[in-house]
């Protein structure tokens, strides 16, 4: 079997142009480029590779991945070094690679990923699709910490008394929202308008003719009237009082105006009767005035007062619990008579245990007497519907919901590697697909045994690729990989930088993203997407003309410098240090996220502040002279060239995304030589290079994808899987969609090895 599994593997690698190097051949490679400084003497990096044959490199995999790995990516030989040329590198690349994951073939190790606890997100949004309940996890569970980029490691998921007790306080309240709790009492909720955004113009989402405002989706408890009340705020023009001629604001319900309050609204607020259920509330400042065509300036400094916050406080006289998605979801059956109430809930409870723990759960599961403890002690009090409150509240801290179980087969040895259950990988590739819990066509197919049967595995990754829940790739790998949520706490030392443009600069990167995923287009186009996305406030920020008004919409752009994620604010401002770009920061970043090459930290005692640079009252230095001078330190000098050149070739953005052509006086300078002797010239050279490297991209690309799949990092026993990947996603033209597949199919997402020892 090996034999094919290497033919095939040669295949691949002749179909992308590769060929591997011969045993011997390598071998003299390595004898004459690397051992030379990764000698038993030298052990530079802490490498050797003195007496260390390629041809057993499936034997030492550990130190040949890390061989594999900087000639991929052109970082060795290094800069001023001998060095073949690149089809000589490749092709040792290739042969080093080959030799391992021919011993991988023989013999897997798909990893022991740890249990896993859902995180914040995956808590919200299985709620979300549990009970068709809407919830802000954020005012419910503290944030998690993060590890290789990701907040759904399992390795940092852990748990405090202090965690419990919030899971139980989120129990009961979501149970409440969810059943429509007769009892529950009058709250405020105040929401607060996005900081720095300006109220000068229209908001996405809100409705033509307004300016400024929010939008907020709040769950209403119960049929009943509630309190609205609208925070104003703002100075007016050159700092006078907020005084003008568009006083009025509009409220607006799931997008139906029903109120326009004047300047001097109500003691107490506005009371309006709203059903039962989550609704999208608006309330935005009637626009009576136009200036545009006059003096747009005019219209933005006269218009600063708007809406800043809105509290809805409620229920108050409420008539029942209304006819709510969630007491659908949740009330699939209703008893006509005492007699019927348990049989009721054991179906009920069945029903919602089977969701929730997602596994099989019959009405005559064993595990059900305990959850029917509980809603008879809901129901002694007040009724049927209590009794089902109380039952799933406490489904919602059951481990079996909070947790990700995978019970190993019985009769394993420690070392064994086994096929996880169908039940298991729909978890899996639900909280992958959409960082949630699998639906009841996934979980179906999964206890009938069939998601075992790979036809039917990939048609449910391409179903679940076209679901809306597949947005969570956006907004959680996406958001995270490509540092979007750093936009939130981005503090820039410029006035151009406001909240609108930080909204605008992370919406641009999640719709190229998205239109990624929707269209299935190439990942490549993360690197050079000849289109992009703009409202009227980043169009201007970026130079384009003709743009008007806050949608967002596609444009097509040439062969100019904006081309892919590299031309995008979002990802120019994160890399920046606030007060300057950061060539340090730009080139570190694209490295380790875009290339896999991964970047020591600075040794103990380096500076590393470049504003230290500058003498007091010296003669102002752009961002990359004073990096010369510090690269003067030799102990500094063998990163920075690595990293520096790269982002070099983005200075002619400034510290927020916008074009310039001097640095503090100074002509920008975007010239350089990445490691491998390629020039740079300006972000258009830089992607050039970037894609002739592509398959080093894609396999960084599968890299992370993997990592956010399973939870846990990669180790060297999975770039065997991480290069099938790639390699599959190249022949699809590098499809998104297969590079998804590639990673569902692959022995890591698939598969597990048992430690030993007990279960978790």
């Amino acid at each position: 079997m090996n034999r094919f599994v290497v033919a095939g593997l040669q295949a691949c690698l002749a179909l992308l142009g590769v060929s591997a190097a011969s045993a011997q051949d390598s071998q003299a490679i390595v004898n004459r480029y690397c051992v030379t400084c990764h000698s038993a003497r030298l052990k530079t990096g802490g490498l050797v590779l003195e007496g260390l044959a390629v041809a057993q490199a499936g034997q030492q995999p550990q130190v040949w991945e890390k061989v594999a790995r900087k000639l991929r990516t052109g970082m060795m030989p290094p800069a001023n070094a001998p060095r073949p040329d690149r089809v000589t590198l490749d092709g040792l690349a290739a042969s080093v690679e080959t030799t391992i994951d021919r011993a991988a073939a023989a013999a897997p190790n798909p990893g022991a990923p740890s249990l896993h606890r859902l995180n914040r997100t995956e808590y919200a949004n299985a709620i979300r699709d549990l009970l068709e309940l809407p919830v802000d996890a954020t005012t419910l569970l503290p944030g998690d910490d993060s590890s290789e980029g990701f907040d759904n490691m399992a390795s940092v998921l852990g748990v405090s008394p202090a965690l419990m007790q919030a899971y139980v306080s989120a129990a009961a309240k979501i149970s409440r929202l969810a059943v429509g709790d007769p009892t529950i009492s009058t709250d405020l909720t105040t929401y607060q308008a996005p900081r720095g955004m300006s109220q000068a113009t229209q908001r996405e989402g809100l409705p033509l003719g307004t300016r400024g405002g929010l939008l907020v989706t709040h769950v209403f408890p119960l049929d009943a009237e509630y309190e609205f009340r609208v925070g104003r705020g703002g100075a007016g023009f050159f700092g006078l009082p907020a005084v003008g001629v568009d006083d009025d604001v509009e409220i607006t319900i799931d997008g139906q105006r029903v109120q326009v309050v004047g300047r001097t609204p109500p003691r107490g607020g506005i009371k309006l009767k709203v059903p039962a259920g989550p609704h999208a509330v608006g309330v935005a400042m009637v626009r009576k005035f136009n200036a545009r065509g006059v003096d747009d300036l005019f219209a933005e400094l006269a218009s600063t007062a708007g809406v800043n916050s809105l509290g809805i406080n409620g229920p108050i006289n409420a008539t029942g619990p209304g006819d709510t998605a969630a007491r659908r979801r949740i009330f699939i059956c209703r008893p006509a008579s005492t007699a019927e109430e348990g049989p009721c809930a054991r179906r009920i409870l069945a029903s919602l245990a089977t969701r929730a723990m997602r596994r099989p759960v019959s009405e005559k599961d064993a595990s059900l007497d305990m959850l029917l403890g509980f809603y008879e002690s809901g129901h002694a009090l007040r009724g049927f519907e209590a009794g089902i409150q109380y039952a799933l509240a406490r489904i919602l801290v059951d481990p079996q919901f909070i947790y990700r179980f995978e019970k190993q087969p019985d009769g394993l040895k420690a070392g064994a590697v086994y096929r996880i259950s169908d039940v298991e990988l729909a978890s899996r590739l639900s909280f992958f697909l959409w960082s949630s819990i699998p639906d009841d066509e996934l979980l179906g197919l999964a206890a009938k045994g069939r998601l075992s049967d790979a036809s039917v595995l990939a048609q449910q990754t391409r179903r679940m690729l076209a679901d809306p829940r597949a947005s969570a790739l956006v907004d959680n790998l996406a958001g995270q990989w490509l540092q979007l949520r750093q936009l939130d706490d981005a503090s820039v030392a410029t006035k151009e930088f406001d909240g609108n443009l930080r909204y605008a600069f992370k919406r641009e990167t999640e719709l190229l993203f998205e239109t990624i995923v929707r269209e299935d287009r190439s990942i490549l186009d993360l690197i050079d997407a000849n289109y992009t996305f703009v409202d009227e406030r980043l169009a201007r920020h970026y130079g384009m003309p003709n743009i008007r008004g806050s949608r967002f919409r596609r444009v097509e752009l040439g062969d100019g410098p904006r081309r892919g994620l590299l031309g995008q604010g979002s990802f120019l401002t994160v890399t920046s240090a606030g007060n300057r770009t950061s060539p340090v920061k730009r080139g570190k970043w694209i490295l380790e996220n875009l290339l896999g090459a991964p970047v020591p930290s600075p040794p103990p005692g380096v500076e590393t502040n470049l504003e230290k640079s500058v003498a007091h009252g010296a003669t102002p230095t752009s961002v990359r002279q004073r990096l010369e001078q510090h690269r003067a330190n030799p102990s500094c000098a063998a990163c920075h060239a690595v990293m520096d050149p790269i982002g070099f070739s983005l200075e002619p953005f400034d510290l927020i995304g916008k074009l310039r052509d001097t640095d503090e006086g100074v002509p920008v300078n975007a010239a350089g030589k990445l490691v491998d002797g390629t020039p740079l010239d300006g972000p258009g050279s830089l992607r050039k290079a970037l894609l002739d490297r592509r398959e080093a991209f894609v396999a960084t690309a599968a890299e992370k994808l993997l990592t956010y799949a399973l939870g846990r990092r990669i180790e060297y026993s999975d770039m065997p899987a991480v290069r099938a990947i790639a390699r599959d996603t190249a022949l699809a033209d590098n499809r998104f969609s297969a590079l998804v597949t590639g990673i569902v199919k692959s022995t890591p997402f698939q598969m597990k090895r048992y430690e030993g020892g007990a279960q978790p």
